[in-house]
C-alpha cells in the first residue's frame, strides 16, 4: 500500500512537471515566433532606406548631413537587430526612426519629388511596414508578458530556474517615433494655377490701336 501510494505521488510529480514544462515551452515559443516577426518588418524597413535616400539625394545632394545621418542609425539599427536584444533594439529604432524624419522633412522641401514614382513607392511600402511592425511589436509584447508571468508564477517558478527559461525582454517604441510623416508638398492643383505677382502683360489684341 505504501508502495502503491509513493507511485501515484510520483506520478503525479512527473505528470504536473511534464504539464508546466510543455506550458512554458509553448509560451516560450509563442514568444520567439512573435519576435521572428517583428525581425521580418525591422530588415524589410532596413532594406528600403538606402533606395530612399539615394531617391531624395537625387534632388537634394546638399544636405548630406541628414543624409549622413539617417545612414549612421541604419548601421546602429542594424548591428542592434544582430544582437536580438529588445532592450537595445528599441533604442536604435527610435533613433532611426528620427533620423528618418528628418529625412521626409528635407523631402517637402522638393516639390519635384511629388512627380517621382519611386520615392511615392517606396513612403507607401515604408509606412505599410510601420503598420506591420506596430502590429508585430503589439502581438510581441503581449506574448512576452505572458511568458514572463508564467516564469514567475508558483509552481512554474520552481521549474523555470532549474530548466534554463529566462524572462525575456519587451520592444518598447517611443509614442512619437511610430510611423513614417506623411510628406505634404501643398496643393498640387494650386500649385499649378498659381499666378505671377504683379499685373499680367497685355495681349496685343487687348493693347488698343496705336498711336497715331
Amino acid at each position: 500500500m505504501i508502495i502503491l501510494i509513493v507511485v501515484i505521488i510520483i506520478v503525479v510529480l512527473i505528470g504536473t512537471g511534464a504539464f508546466l514544462f510543455n506550458g512554458l515551452v509553448r509560451r516560450r515559443n509563442r514568444t520567439k515566433e512573435a519576435w521572428s516577426e517583428i525581425d521580418v518588418e525591422l530588415k524589410r524597413r532596413h532594406d528600403l532606406i538606402p533606395n530612399l535616400v539615394e531617391t531624395v539625394k537625387g534632388y537634394a545632394s546638399h544636405e548630406r548631413e541628414t543624409f549622413e545621418a539617417v545612414t549612421a542609425a541604419r548601421a546602429g539599427a542594424v548591428t542592434a537587430g544582430a544582437s536580438g536584444d529588445p532592450a537595445k533594439i528599441g533604442p536604435a529604432e527610435n533613433a532611426l526612426s528620427a533620423s528618418l524624419r528628418s529625412l521626409f522633412a528635407v523631402a517637402e522641401n522638393y516639390p519635384q519629388l511629388r512627380a517621382v514614382e519611386s520615392f511615392l513607392q517606396l513612403q507607401e511600402q515604408l509606412t505599410a511596414t510601420e503598420d506591420k511592425l506596430e502590429f508585430a511589436r503589439r502581438f510581441y509584447n503581449t506574448s512576452a508578458r505572458d511568458y514572463n508571468i508564467a516564469l514567475q508564477t508558483f509552481p512554474r517558478n520552481l521549474l523555470a530556474g532549474a530548466l534554463g527559461f529566462q524572462a525575456v525582454g519587451f520592444f518598447e517604441i517611443a509614442d512619437s517615433d511610430r510611423g513614417v510623416p506623411e510628406v505634404s508638398f501643398g496643393d498640387p492643383i494650386g500649385a499649378a494655377t498659381t499666378t505671377p505677382s504683379g499685373p499680367p502683360a497685355a495681349s496685343p489684341e487687348s493693347s488698343g490701336p496705336p498711336a497715331g
